[in-house]
């Protein structure tokens, strides 16, 4: 009987999977698959993606950087925040949380206006005297515009994982004569390896795609992305058969390295102290 209503209770979810997921994966994986004359099967869509792989090797590099940069200020962050009081915490997990309420594309439109020719930041360098400098329509602003809008990506699922870490560990590390730096290399970092593979997956998969970001804040060859050309295919190039292969590939390079993530993260109980 409980089974019976469990798997009732699935149902809402399996539907929403299927005509949300399954059927948009099907249908890209159709168009990538056939020719746009015919409607035969082909691999010749797939077979002349090696133009745009400038662009896909473009679009990892900058994920990866922009999650690097992430770990990098997003960890002492979640770390201070996990060892405040009940209270502190609430307030800080809130004003990390508080940038997300706000429009994606209203937080890139904000650093349009600091870093525009004309904008803030140039204007006052302009005051003091160091001069106007190409601050937009660089690698740096798209990377700038990605570490921005997906630090709290990492900055939770760290503190998630730090927070719960046992201070009796702590406590015997110190104990047994652990300088402070020694306790957080083999006992803290150790530890919250899950925290930070949970962290580095949830800011590549959407840096890696993004295509918004590089649009405003990027320009040129070196700042296109793979999102940028997946949106003209399809609106611009009137070709979604190219578009859905390319989407195709960037999906199937999503999944693989969430999968390298899970294999090397495991739970966020598996952190092995050293």
């Amino acid at each position: 009987m409980k089974r019976n209503k469990s798997v009732f209770l699935s149902v809402p979810y399996i539907l929403w999977m299927v005509v949300f997921t399954l059927i948009p994966l099907g249908v890209v994986g159709y168009y990538a698959l056939t020719d746009p004359d015919t409607g035969i099967f082909t691999w010749s869509n797939i077979q002349n993606l090696a133009q745009y792989m400038p662009a896909l090797g473009r679009s990892v590099l900058y994920a990866l950087i922009s999650a690097g940069i992430c770990l990098v200020l997003g960890y002492p962050v979640a770390y201070y925040i996990a060892h405040r009081g009940p209270l502190a915490q609430k307030l800080l997990y809130m004003l990390v949380m508080l940038p997300m309420c706000m429009s994606f594309l209203l937080r890139t439109l904000a650093w349009v206006g600091l870093l525009q020719d004309t904008g803030i930041i140039n204007n006052i360098l302009d005051a003091i005297g160091i001069g106007r400098l190409p601050l937009i329509r660089t690698p740096a602003a798209v990377i700038l515009g990605m570490v921005y809008n997906y630090l709290p990506y990492m900055i939770l699922p760290l503190y998630a994982t730090l927070v719960k870490l046992d201070g009796r560990l702590i406590e015997a590390a110190e104990d047994l004569g652990c300088t402070p730096g020694q306790t957080f290399s083999k006992v803290i970092l150790p530890l919250s390896v899950p925290g930070i593979l949970s962290g580095i997956t949830m800011v590549f998969v959407p840096a890696v795609s993004t295509f918004y970001i590089s649009q405003k804040l990027g320009g040129g060859k070196e700042t296109v992305l793979v999102g940028d050309l997946i949106e003209r295919l399809f609106k611009q190039a009137d070709n979604p058969n190219m578009g859905a292969a390319l989407s195709l590939v960037l999906m199937a390079l999503v999944f693989v390295c969430t999968g390298i993530m899970n294999r090397f993260g495991g739970d966020e109980e598996g952190g092995v102290v050293v």
